[in-house]
């Protein structure tokens, strides 16, 4: 077989059944390690808007290392194990090199040393034993790992499944091809430097220090001061729910400025749907949670910190038990993969200080979903986040976040990575190599200042129907795992239907149906619990129930699950976690057909993403029983429509001429709905 050149983003169409079987640049797995994953740098961008996570690796320092160390591109891919490395044999031979945690290695059982090139003889096995420092282990291979790309990354995202090799982790027999690259040597290892050092041990005298930023729920309008000094003087234990997706961090419990969320949710800890930034650490009732490069994009909880990039590695390296402390960082210290500094200094760079500017509503102004406030946030050294308006779900103010995203699109600012939308507000990502906070804030203000009028606003918008089988099994039976095996007490335990019926006040079930089934569903955001996700609020008020998230989450949701949260409804594009409110089932948001492979299924379009949904679709449910939702979610999984949809337009003119016409009964509604939402705030305080 010739020799390939050294472009590593080739796609390789092997048959595992013929090509790989004679060719020699394979690394053929005899032990996979614990959760050995193939990873690259920087992983999927620009798919947070629609619930893609980034992936790559958690440790991003360690990969680039050993990628250097064996001359590669800092991003190639290669692989990053759990605690414990994987055993495997390159039948032709290779160069590779190993970094990250400290684990033993061997090649042919004599030791061999990390974080440097380690020339590999045809056939030796090479074993990466039990990380005795830190988490993950990273190994590179000359030429990288030649996986297919998905989506732009040959990243695994295991929950996806996607990406990677066959998008999971390896197992015992697995080969994996190694791309080729010309004859340019090898880096002489002593001008390589590894990351910093990790504690001696990570107790509570000597623990790991993440330095922080706001990111972007600071004190003091979302926690208490006290609750920031919290965060910042307790010694954290990582718990034992770490890993790619977040880290969860026990301790203290940190104090907040409301006794609420709102619209949001009973749980102080919730707001209206905001993005997360890499790094945030997102609180969860009194949880921290520090968000993983597999983590959610959008949720409803507030993020007060931000690990800054300089420690991001670190999150990769945390382990159970370990211990963390929080310190106050600046942006003096951010560093890119790619070496690049931050330009520019820090914007008030007092940790007290999350807005970074305001201006306020026009003088006289009365409807503030038109003309409202406007705040910058920091979000970490890398996002900022602008927001609109009061902490209330008002359709108007989503549609003013739409109109400076567009503006923001035509204009492509050099440095912006990602944008992504919220129900108030947009984060937008940036390289700090290229901009800084006060920069953006800037370009920000300008095109704010020449957005249209907001009532004169309209937007593309499907008509999309969905059959929804109500109380279906999988959703009662994940009430029933959280009732027996998390929190039996939780006022929306055994059953979710029978509490969004209490805290809005409705006389019956059949109520709470009636309400769902009228409602026409707009759909604000995607990517809430990942992969096409839709946020949506219902277009007429009158239909607009409101409950509060799980605290703590769910740890297991079906697929397609169909919930409530706040006010807002969600369906779960993919099983995992969650803490929206139950009532029923529907079919896939995501095909997963186009996403293993990328071969168009009968009644698609060729090229067509894999999610279903857009923003500003319009929602609406039709029942069917749990025999026809089986067979519509068996056609859907295998990749064709099942859904009905019709192309419109939507104008907020006529949302607003709707609460003008039905403004009494509005009201009528939204106070006997808040009369039964303060009732059981009360009933859950006592």
């Amino acid at each position: 077989m010739p020799e390939h050149d050294t472009d590593l983003h080739t796609d390789f169409g092997f048959s595992h059944g013929q090509t790989l079987a004679g060719f020699l640049r394979v690394l053929e797995v005899e032990r996979p390690g614990m959760l050995t994953t193939v990873q690259d740098l920087p992983g999927r961008t620009g798919l947070w808007e629609v619930g893609v996570p980034p992936s790559g690796p958690m440790d991003a320092r360690s990969l680039a290392h050993a990628n250097a160390l064996v001359g590669n591109d800092p991003g190639a891919a290669g692989l990053e194990a759990t605690l414990e490395g994987p055993s495997f044999r390159i039948p032709g031979g290779g160069i590779i090199a190993v970094s990250g945690a400290d684990a033993p290695i061997t090649v042919d059982g004599q030791r061999a040393p990390a974080n440097q090139a380690i020339t590999v003889a045809a056939g030796a096995l090479v074993d990466v034993g039990w990380a005795t420092k830190g988490a993950r282990i990273y190994i590179a291979f000359r030429g990288g790992l030649a996986v297919p790309e998905f989506l732009g990354s040959r990243s695994t995202f295991i929950a996806g499944r996607f990406g990677g090799h066959e998008g999971r982790p390896l197992v015992a027999g697995d080969r994996v091809v190694v791309g080729r690259v010309g004859d340019r040597g090898v880096p002489d290892a002593g001008v390589m430097h590894r990351p910093e050092p990790f504690p001696a041990a990570a107790t509570a005298d000597d623990p790991w220090i993440l330095h922080v930023l706001h990111g972007p729920h600071g004190a003091p309008d979302v926690l208490a001061p006290e609750g920031l000094e919290t965060m910042l003087s307790a010694t954290w234990t990582v718990g034992t729910m770490a890993d790619r997706t977040g880290v969860r961090l026990e301790g203290a419990e940190p104090e907040w400025a409301r006794d609420s969320g709102g619209d949001a949710g009973l749980d102080p800890s919730n707001v209206t749907e905001t993005p997360y930034a890499l790094g945030a650490i997102m609180v969860s009732g009194s949880t921290p949670i520090i968000v993983g490069p597999d983590g959610p994009s959008l949720g409803g909880f507030a993020a007060p910190l931000c690990v800054a990039i300089r420690d991001r590695w670190k999150i990769g390296q945390l382990r159970p038990g370990d211990h963390v402390r929080l310190r106050p960082g600046d942006e003096s210290g951010v560093v890119q993969a790619s070496g690049g500094v931050v330009r520019g200094g820090t914007l008030r760079a007092g940790l007290t200080e999350a807005i970074l500017a305001e201006d306020p509503a026009p003088p006289g102004a009365t409807d503030l979903g038109l003309t409202p406030p406007v705040r910058y946030r920091r979000a970490g050294d890398q996002d900022l986040v602008v927001e609109y308006g009061e902490p209330v779900t008002d359709l108007a103010l989503r549609f003013r976040v739409h109109a400076l995203q567009q503006a923001l699109q035509n204009v492509a600012i050099p440095g912006v990575l990602d944008v992504t939308p919220g129900m108030r507000c947009m984060q937008v990502r940036f390289n700090p190599s290229q901009l800084d906070h006060a920069d953006l804030i800037a370009a920000m203000r300008e095109l704010e200042a020449g957005l249209p009028p907001a009532a004169e606003l309209e937007v593309p918008s499907r008509e999309v129907v969905m059959p929804l089988c109500w109380e279906h099994p999988g959703v009662v039976e994940a009430m029933r795992r959280y009732a027996a095996g998390v929190r039996p007490d939780a006022p929306w335990c055994p059953d979710n239907i029978e509490f969004i019926r209490r805290i809005n006040g409705l006389d019956s079930i059949a109520e709470v149906q009636d309400t769902i089934l009228s409602a026409s569903y707009c759909v604000i955001g995607l990517g809430d619990v990942y992969l096409g996700a839709p946020v949506a609020l219902p277009l007429d008020p009158r239909h607009q129930l409101v409950t509060t998230k799980y605290t703590p989450p769910r740890t297991w949701t079906p697929e397609n699950a169909v919930g409530i949260g706040g006010s807002f409804l969600c369906i779960y594009g993919m099983e995992g976690p969650g803490g929206y409110q139950m009532f029923g089932r529907t079919v896939q948001v995501w095909n997963r057909a186009a996403s293993v492979g990328g071969v168009t299924a009968p009644g698609r379009v060729d090229g067509e993403p894999p999610w279903l949904l857009r923003h500003f679709d319009r929602i609406r449910f039709e029942l069917v029983d749990e025999a026809e939702l089986a067979r519509l979610r068996d056609a859907s999984a295998a990749g064709r429509h099942v859904v009905s949809i019709t192309d419109g337009t939507l104008r907020l003119a006529d949302r607003l001429a709707l609460e003008a016409a039905h403004a009494d009964e509005i009201a009528t509604i939204r106070a006997s709905r808040a009369a039964a939402f303060d009732a059981e705030r009360e009933r859950w305080n006592a």
